[in-house]
């Protein structure tokens, strides 16, 4: 099968639910489904091998040494999908069986979808998404792992695409992955973690990266951790199809309690760090942080949590070895109050490797122009006490909905950042190496624009504008708040400002 008929196929499967299934939720059901005909074509494939080895010779004990996972009898995609009577019912109870019998692999893979309700998913629906299915054949012989692979992520764009900005939530584009991974450059025999890890997008970009390069991916570990159930569930899918076997993927709220920790109690730390955290998140936690040693530099607003990913990344980031590469709004390069303290820490510390701006309207949850922040905990010689600004603002294609960029705008800014040069001249990237006693007497402004000329216009756009209307506001507010405090300890009457002095 070739990549082309596969993805045709998969996206004809996902066609199947639409117009009663909201196009938003089609990776709820169609990922479960993809899975379990793989592992259920695989089992088949698996047992024919076996039997072809060893004939009538065959019992359960060698054949388990063929399969990569158990399914129970009455668990195979044949033996289900042709019942006729509560078909979502017994599905559910299918999934249930499979993730028992795989306790430590496949606990909760499924996710929590509601197959038995017809509310949500009616039969009609859920029998063309079988017959869909039934036109694939998904064993290692007719779709290799880098094939099916592939087809996940082309789904994965796809759904991306239908979800407009909620697919924020699960998915990075890929052009600002393979920056990142080519940036932060994953090695054999190294651990990879992301904190917000959505549908698992970056830790498969560093499996592949080694791959591509020849290195021996299978000594590198990855880790993640998601809040969403379902889309920690398409993360575990994810990497079981690219056929990555050392990973570990927990569910929870990375900021108010990370799943991966020290016998000490302190966060455990990793070689590469790498996350697209949702961008200002509100209510993250605040009231936790004051006593929270990932607080290193300060507690971030209590409306805005940025600083609290990257301080919790730049935590995660292991002695010696460690570097992070985050995707932040480029407010957190400027905005004032307790952001401000932290950054100055951060700076101070000179563990702020790079600052790179990206081109405007490359990702779906917002407009608001991007930059990645990549910390090192040992920079090279030569960028001690100094901070590499790269302007990649005028990199891209316009789109209709969203820019994209080309490899080879990827391969220029990495570029750039490896050589701290701009090497593709005019159009390139710009690139300054500025020491830190410059940004110090910027007040610890890292605002691109301060350092080199930027080059797309369109990155002060109305993204930038709210961004910073939005941080004027806040600081209007902030300043009253401080100035009714004084006022209330001197006696005055908050009333008469329209104030309640509780």
């Amino acid at each position: 099968m070739t990549q082309h008929e596969l993805e045709s196929r998969l996206w004809d499967a996902a066609n199947a639910l639409r117009g009663p299934v909201d196009p938003a939720d089609f990776k709820t059901y169609v990922f479960p489904m993809l899975f379990w005909k793989w592992i259920s074509d695989t089992w088949v494939h698996e047992h024919d091998a076996a039997f072809d080895k060893y004939g009538d010779d065959l019992d359960d004990e060698i054949e388990a040494e063929f399969h990569r996972f158990e399914l129970p009898e009455g668990t195979l995609w044949s033996e289900v999908t042709g019942k006729v009577t509560n078909l979502g019912a017994e599905i559910a109870k299918t999934f249930q069986r499979i993730e028992m019998a795989n306790p430590r692999s496949l606990a909760g893979v499924f996710g929590d979808a509601s197959w038995g309700n017809q509310e949500r998913i009616p039969e009609s629906a859920l029998l063309g998404l079988i017959r869909a299915f039934n036109k694939i054949t998904l064993d290692p012989t007719t779709v290799s792992h880098d094939l099916l692979g592939a087809g996940y992520e082309y789904l994965l764009k796809n759904f991306a695409d239908e979800s407009g900005k909620k697919a924020g939530e699960f998915f990075t584009p890929r052009e600002v992955v393979n920056l990142l991974v080519g940036i932060l450059q994953p090695q054999p025999g190294e651990s990879v973690y992301d904190p917000s890890c959505g549908s698992g997008g970056m830790l498969v970009a560093t499996i592949n990266q080694l791959r591509e390069s020849g290195k021996d991916h299978r000594t590198l570990r990855a880790y993640g951790q998601e809040i969403n159930l379902t889309t920690a569930s398409i993360a575990r899918m994810n990497l079981f199809l690219h056929e990555i076997e050392d990973f570990d993927i927990k569910r929870g709220d990375t900021l108010r309690a990370p799943a991966f920790k020290a016998p000490s109690g302190a966060v455990r730390q990793f070689d590469v760090v790498i996350a697209n955290p949702p961008f200002s998140l509100v209510n993250w936690g605040a009231d936790r942080w004051s006593s929270d040693p990932r607080a290193i530099c300060g507690v971030p607003p209590a409306q805005n949590g940025d600083y609290a990913f990257v301080q919790h990344m730049v935590s995660s980031m292991k002695p010696g070895s460690g570097r992070v590469g985050v995707v932040m709004p480029r407010g957190v390069l400027f905005r004032g109050g307790a952001e401000a303290k932290i950054r100055r820490g951060l700076i101070g510390k000179d563990v702020l490797e790079a600052v790179v701006g990206l081109p405007p309207k490359l990702f779906y949850s917002t407009e608001i122009p991007a930059c990645l922040l990549i910390f090192r905990d040992q920079k090279p010689a030569e960028r001690k006490d100094h901070v590499l600004f790269i302007d990649g603002s005028a990199r891209f294609i316009k789109g209709k909905k969203q820019n994209l960029m080309s490899e080879d705008d990827v391969r220029a800014v990495i570029k750039a950042y490896q050589t701290g040069s701009d090497s593709a001249g005019e159009g390139g990237a710009n690139v300054r190496l500025v020491p830190l006693e410059e940004i110090e007497q910027n007040d610890f402004d890292l605002n691109i624009g301060r350092y080199i000329r930027v080059a797309a216009g369109e990155t002060a756009d109305l993204g930038t504008a709210l961004v910073e209307y939005a941080d004027a506001r806040q600081h209007r507010i902030d300043t009253e708040a401080a100035m009714f405090e004084r006022l209330a300890a001197a006696g005055v009457d908050l009333s008469v400002f329209g104030v309640s002095s509780e």
